[in-house]
This record gives C-alpha cells, structure tokens and sequence, in this order.
C-alpha cells in the first residue's frame, strides 16, 4: 500500500478499493472496477466516475447540466427584459436585489450543494452507500435551515440592506416588493438545490436537467405574464417575476423528492433506522461552510462594487448590474462542469485515485477558461448587443459598456479559478479558494476606493474589479500547482 494511499485511511472509514486493491496485488483499475470496500459492488454510475476517460465523461456529463445553467439563466434574463418594460426605476430595483437572489442560488447549489455532491461522491468511491443514503436526510436538515436563514434576514434587513447599495425613492420601492417574495420563498430554493446536488453527487446529471428544464419551459411564459398582466393573469408588476421563480421552485421539490423516493436513484432516502449523526453533518459542512464563506465573500464584492457604482445614479447601477450579470451568469455555466467535476474528483479521491483527480480537475478548468474567455472577449467587442436587451437610457448604456470593455477579457482567468474552486470542493479543500476570494474581495473593494477617493471614474472603478478577478484564477492555479490538496492535512 502507497504511502498515498495510508494517508487516506480514517478511523471509522473503510479504506478504499485502491488501497485493498494495492494489498491483494491486483491493479488499482480492476480492484476499482468490480468491487468497494468490503467486497461491495460498485455501481456502474460509480464505475465510470472512476475509470472512463477523464474529458469525455466530464464533457457528456456537462452537458445537461449546462443545458439547466443556460435554462436558469434564460429565466433571469427573460425576467430582466419585461421588468426594463416597467422603467428603469424598477429594472435598478431588481438590480439591487439580484446579488441577494444571487448569493442565495450560489450558496445552495455551488456551495452547500457542492458540499453535498461532494461528500455523497466521496461515500460512493470509498464503498460507503449506508453513509451516502443517509446523507439525502442530512442535507435536508441543512437545506431547510440555511433557507430560514435567508428569510428572516431579507425580510427584516433588506430595507437597509438596498439603502446601503445606493437604492432609494421608487428604485428601493421596487426591490422591496421584489425581494420580500423571492425570500419568502427561500426554503424552497434551497432543498430544491439539495435534492438536485444528492443526485449530482452519484454523477446523474440527467434527472436534474429534466426538472430543471420542464420547469423552465413553464416559467419562461409564466413570468412576463404576471408582471404584465397578460391574457387572464393579473399584472402584478416587479412582484409578478418572483411570484413566478417560488411557484417553480415548489414544484420542483414535489418532482426531485419523488425520483430519490422512487428508489432509481444511486442513492436512496431512508426513514427507517435513520439517526442524525455529527460525523455527516460535519462530512457535507466542512465543505459547504467554507464554499459558502466564499461566495458571501464574491456577493459581498458585487455588493461594494454596486454601492461604489451608485455613487453615480441610479442609472449607472442598472448599467453595472446589467453588465456584471454577465459575470454572474458565468458562474452557474462554469457550475454546469463544475457539478460533474465535484462527482469525478470526489470520486477519485474517495477511491484512492489521487492523480486522476488532479488530472480531472485541470482538464475541468482548461474547458471553463475557454468557454469563459470566450463569452468575455463578445462581450468586450460587442457590448451594446447585451446591454440594448435591457434598456436604452445612455447613461445605463456608456456605465454597462464601460464594465464590459474592461472586464470582460479578464473572464477567461476568472473561469480558471472557479473551475479549480469546483475541483476544489470535490477533493474537499477549500483553504486556498477561500484565500484567492478574500484576496478578490480586497483588491475589489480596496482598489475601487481608492479610484474614487482620488478622482477616478468608473473605468477606474471597473479596472479594479478586473485586477481583482485575475488575482482570484491565478492564486487557486498556483496553489494546486503546488500540491495544496495533499498537503492541507483535513481535520479526522
């Protein structure tokens, strides 16, 4: 047995089918391949994870998640543009809520989620299947929690809250109203995040693509039909799109629930026998509690940013929120090969198959740098194409054109990072993202400051935020260059 392998034996924990395949002196792929620990079949969902080649099954499993990350985004944007039909008082409104909506979506399926995947891929690759069904329970627990969460804050702070970031008159007007129902119904987002994730995690992209896009196909007429009171619908306004996102959420609970109960799935809820356990908990928020800190660091850094922009009007906010919405859109298209990277790298690492791992999580952040790149360099030479979608107003236009001409070729280095930041999660090390996003919120948030306080105008602003998202992808490459997955000893 490999020195390697010895360090991933726990206390408690089998050890994994590498390891015992390394003591009978089989190959490490045959003693993956037919069984775990314990003389357990492997699934051949998990088989796959641990054996096929590394681009391909990323890529076929990328791509119904991609089809639910554009679905999701096609949403956000379809909403956007009836609601700029409202005035651009209310298009800042959503604005100014949209880092909160935000910071929610990342939370439970990037970071908590990815917490979830994680630890369910890592008890499928060790042979753990009784630890990983009981996870299912465990990530509800955690769901309807953090949900709560999120709606005691909003509802009792985001007065302040949008006050802060430069709302005021009709524009915080409309961000209430808009916010008070997105986060009434913020439990429901979060298990349906969960329930997506537990099925991610045992590398079925599909069931949660279907959902999502079924969903989706409802959503998008449903949603200009409420804020505009088309046909027999009532026009409600701002209110009518977040009417419409909460109805969706719920029931896509009712249809992730029934496939996990229906006993398809890898890995299946079980209420007979079932015990909380720390060690669980613990499993998903070693991770999902670090991913979350970063991605309240990278709302936080919008936030500013948002506050330091409205400083020039009202206008200017709805032009850098329009224009940054691109960069938020990468995130959840980086996740949809970030979901599969969370389950191979978990998997492998789960199975003793460390330099597969890494190999899996350079070859997932090459593709994200390419596909981030790309969309940033379209955006830098053609910046009214996006932003025209939205509204016309010149100042919205020049402040969104601006962000874009600046920003958008650094996408290629931001996708960089957030690639490895999903490898990251899979492997269950999160120091290093976390320092390279503290960094970001720093050179953001310091140097946007300092471009005001010395006279500076938006383009210097904007000059920060690209400095910053260049710092976030080069200081998550350098540290698994440097091997920080195994030599960040985790916690028993």
């Amino acid at each position: 047995m490999s020195l390697a392998d010895k360090r991933e034996l726990r206390p408690g924990i089998p050890p994994s089918p590498h390891a015992l395949a390394g003591e009978r002196g089989e190959g490490a792929r045959d003693g993956v391949a037919t069984a775990a620990p314990g003389g357990a079949a492997l699934s051949a969902r998990t088989r796959m994870l641990i054996e096929a080649p590394i681009a391909a099954t990323l890529i076929r499993l990328a791509a119904p998640n991609v089809l639910v990350m554009v679905a999701q985004a096609s949403v956000g944007l379809i909403e956007t543009y009836f609601v700029g039909r409202l005035g651009t008082d209310a298009l800042a409104g959503v604005s100014l809520v949209f880092p909160a909506v935000m910071l929610m979506q990342m939370m439970s399926a990037g970071a908590m989620g990815g917490g979830i995947s994680s630890s369910i891929a890592r008890a499928l690759g060790a042979g753990r299947r009784a630890d990983a069904d009981a996870l299912v329970l465990h990530a509800m627990v955690i769901a309807v929690a953090f949900g709560l969460a999120f709606t005691v804050a909003l509802l009792s702070g985001g007065r302040w809250l949008y006050g802060v970031m430069g709302g005021s008159g009709a524009a915080l007007d409309a961000a209430l109203t808009y916010s008070n129902v997105v986060f009434c119904g913020a439990v429901l987002l979060w298990i349906f995040n969960s329930l997506a994730n537990v099925i991610r995690g045992t590398g079925n992209m599909a069931v949660p693509a279907i959902v999502t896009c079924a969903g989706v196909a409802v959503l998008i007429p449903l949603s200009p039909c409420l804020i505009l009171g088309l046909g027999p619908f009532p026009a409600l306004g701002v209110a009518g799109g977040a009417v419409a996102v909460v109805a969706y959420y719920f029931v896509g609970c009712i249809a992730l629930a029934g496939y996990l109960w229906s006993g398809r799935s890898v890995v299946r809820v079980r209420f007979k026998g079932a015990a909380f356990r720390w060690p669980l908990f613990y499993d998903i928020l070693k991770v999902g509690v670090v991913a979350a800190l970063i991605t309240v660091q990278t709302n936080l850094t919008i936030a500013i940013a948002t506050g330091l922009v409205g400083r020039f009007g009202p206008a200017a906010i709805a032009g850098y929120g329009t224009g940054s919405r691109l960069e938020y859109l990468l995130i959840p298209l980086v996740f949809g090969l970030g979901g599969p990277l969370v389950a191979v790298v978990g998997t492998n690492i789960g199975a003793g198959r460390r330099e597969r791992a890494v190999r899996a999580a350079w070859i997932g952040a090459a593709i994200a740098a390419g596909l981030c790149e790309l969309i940033g360099l379209s955006a830098a030479l053609f910046p009214l194409a996006w932003l025209t979608l939205f509204d016309t107003d010149p100042v919205m236009l020049d402040a969104g054109t601006r962000y874009l001409h600046v920003v958008g070729p650094v996408y290629g280095v931001f996708g960089l990072g957030m690639g490895l930041y999903f490898a990251s999660q899979g492997a269950g090390r999160l120091k290093w993202p976390w320092i390279a996003n503290m960094g970001r919120l720093v050179v953001a948030a310091g140097g946007g400051w300092l471009a005001l306080r010395f006279g500076g105008d938006l383009s210097d602003v904007f000059l920060a935020l690209a400095v910053a998202l260049g710092a976030f992808g080069i200081v998550n490459a350098a540290a698994i260059a440097g091997g920080a997955w195994f030599t960040d000893k985790p916690r028993p």
